[in-house]
């Protein structure tokens, strides 16, 4: 599986029983399909009579959003190379001592590979969050449950992304990467779930207008 895939190949995929893709690309997907929905808020604005006064703040929304979304879509693939590394290292022998801290050092560099993909995925998923908002604020109308619909999406990636730092975090050994990745990770948690909340509230209240 590949990021260049059909939508349908990646379900089906998903699906299997192989142990990659994951979580991990599933959450990158979900964030790249909010960042698309960001990114299609601001070209329908633009393509709007009326709406000239937001053009340059839509402009600019766009050029982040859809730069978080390329990073994203790489990510689903850099989530399966790092969890097939993982598996690898586990599988190597381990008959002696040379071949014991050769498999010890190649699973921790795996762990924190591991961990820090899926963190790169929530600090991406939190900037789509602050994108939707702007685009929430002076998007035109019509589209504005799409901005909504971005912003859930990013959301809900990045607590799956969280997920993937906290299952890997507590097996590293290098216990201050750990640490510094679990409450950067718990910061964006608790951060995003105001900051949604908020998108997601002012969508319905411009929803009713």
């Amino acid at each position: 599986m590949n990021s260049q895939g059909t939508v349908e190949d990646f379900l089906e995929q998903l699906a299997s029983a192989a142990p990659t893709p994951g979580g991990g690309s599933a959450a990158a997907i979900m964030g790249a399909m909010g960042a698309a929905l960001v990114s299609m808020v601001c070209n329908v604005t633009l393509g709007k009579t009326g709406q000239e006064q937001a053009a340059a703040e839509m402009l600019a929304v766009r050029t982040e959003s859809e730069m978080l979304r390329t990073r994203l879509m790489a990510m689903v693939d850099e989530d399966i190379a790092a969890f097939d590394s993982l598996m690898a290292a586990y599988k190597l022998p381990r008959t002696g001592d040379d071949d014991k801290a050769h498999r010890a050092a190649a699973i921790q560099a795996g762990l924190r590979r591991a961990t820090e993909v899926p963190l790169d995925c929530a600090r991406a998923c939190a900037a789509i969050i602050a994108l939707a908002a702007r685009a929430t604020a002076q998007g035109y109308r019509g589209v504005i449950s799409d901005a909504g619909a971005g912003v859930v999406a990013a959301h809900a990636a990045l607590r799956s992304a969280a997920l993937n730092v906290y299952i890997n975090a507590p097996a590293l050994k290098d216990t201050e990467f750990a640490r510094r990745s679990v409450a950067e990770i718990d910061a964006l948690a608790a951060s995003s779930a105001v900051d949604s909340e908020a998108v997601y509230t002012s969508v319905r209240r411009r929803s009713q207008e």
